[in-house]
């Protein structure tokens, strides 16, 4: 029996023969030449290591406290390629380096597409993932009931598409729950309704019911199943689509250069977001997540694999994109980072401050941003993390104002002023 509840549980949408055309499509039509601005919300669930995805080599103390996880330095002269599979760390700035597993992004940051933002992270002192996802989801502190993603959106606009707002994955995450419509796309060939009787038959349960949010949920959702069918999204795609390069990056993948296949579950989601923005759907907001960045044991070996399979996604989509990346922006972001200290168990436990990565064409990258704050002991949050010294709503501020145009950063973030701005935006 075909209910409202399992289509509603259905959140990998795509459909054939929906029928007329909707008014919004002619909308759409009409404002085609006009450019929309995407940002991309990619969480790094589990509290990653940001002092070994981007390593502080220069910082004495690193090697110190780390005497077994900490990465070498890059020698002079150093071709990335003598120490393990994915070679040493790649420096950057003759302070700060990639790890390895991230070669595929080393492109990005010559090209100055590429920005880190170090010592950054909540305010808040919780060591617990639910209650730190949470804060840095909602972007406040208290129980919203919604995220930052979504109301950075803003009210919708007469030609704004159903697909403004997508999250990749099978639920509505925290970040873009709220007042704005938001679809939930997980793998969109795997929920096809080409009956049309069943079809009618959902048609009208939503169209009679007396709830009236249930009854605006169903006619968003198919104006989004309308729209994925217009642009061809309830086929696979293509034998080429499946593989992106990415000019001059080494790393594993086809030809050592770094593509969707090689991106995991990421990859997929990233080369879907990919097609529709490609297809004009209007996407202004999407937010994708990575899970298993918790490393309490056996941390090097998992932590280069998982950032392969990252970095692969992420260089993939900026070169699928190629000049469209003009209109896209990338934040990454986890809810802590880990102890500066390992354990005796090959990993890192929960910790405080962190990293976030910021790409695209507005971008002002090949640059690290934010204070070091230094490993010494007294430099430590609470003797054992690193410092917090940029608060992760001053770099979403930025991108929520200078990339989506929304100016009302209070309803955003209520309560929140940036310190400074970090510049992180072409002007």
């Amino acid at each position: 029996m075909l209910t409202r509840r399992i289509f509603l549980r259905g959140s990998a949408i795509a459909m054939a023969g929906m029928g007329e055309a909707p008014m919004w499509l002619a909308r759409a039509a009409a404002t085609e030449g006009r450019k929309r601005k995407t940002l991309v919300a990619i969480f790094m669930r589990g509290a990653a290591d940001g002092l070994n995805i981007i390593v502080p080599f220069g910082d004495s103390r690193y090697r110190e406290l780390r005497p077994n996880l900490g990465l070498q330095a890059p020698r002079k002269g150093d071709d990335n390629d003598n120490n393990g599979p994915f070679g040493s760390v790649i420096d950057l700035d003759g302070m700060f380096g990639l790890n390895p597993g991230l070669r595929p992004l080393k492109a990005l940051w010559d090209s100055k597409q590429l920005a880190i933002v170090e010592a950054t992270g909540s305010p808040d002192p919780s060591r617990s993932h639910f209650d730190a996802q949470d804060y840095m989801e909602s972007g406040t502190p208290g129980k919203t009931g919604n995220g930052w993603l979504n109301r950075a959106l803003g009210d919708a606009q007469p030609d704004s598409s159903p697909l403004r707002a997508v999250a990749l994955s099978n639920r509505v995450p925290r970040t873009l729950r709220g007042e704005q419509e938001v679809i939930a796309l997980g793998n969109v060939q795997d929920f096809n309704i080409s009956d049309q009787d069943r079809l009618a038959i959902l048609k009208n349960m939503y169209s009679l019911s007396p709830d009236t949010l249930l009854r605006r949920t169903g006619n968003d959702a198919f104006d989004a199943m309308k729209m994925l069918q217009s642009i061809g999204m309830g086929s696979p795609p293509r034998r080429e689509e499946g593989v992106a390069v990415v000019s001059g990056a080494g790393g594993p993948g086809l030809n050592n250069r770094p593509t969707y296949n090689a991106g995991g579950e990421l990859g997929r989601n990233l080369q879907q977001l990919a097609r529709l923005i490609k297809s004009d759907a209007g996407v202004e907001a999407a937010f994708a997540e990575v899970d298993g960045w918790d490393h309490h044991q056996n941390e090097n070996g998992q932590l280069s694999n998982l950032l392969n399979q990252f970095s692969n996604a992420i260089a993939a989509f900026c070169q699928d994109l190629g000049d469209r990346m003009e209109d896209v922006v990338i934040v990454t972001m986890s809810e802590f980072g880990r102890t500066v200290e390992e354990n005796g168990d090959g990993g890192t436990d929960h910790g405080h401050g962190s990293m976030m990565l910021v790409l695209g064409g507005p971008v002002q990258g090949g640059k690290i941003y934010g204070k070091w704050p230094g490993l010494e002991k007294e430099q430590l949050f609470e003797g054992r993390d690193l410092a917090v010294t940029t608060d992760f709503r001053t770099t979403l501020s930025e991108l929520v104002r200078g990339h989506l145009g929304q100016k009302d950063l209070n309803s955003v973030f209520p309560g929140f002023k940036p310190d400074a701005s970090l510049g992180l935006l072409r002007s």
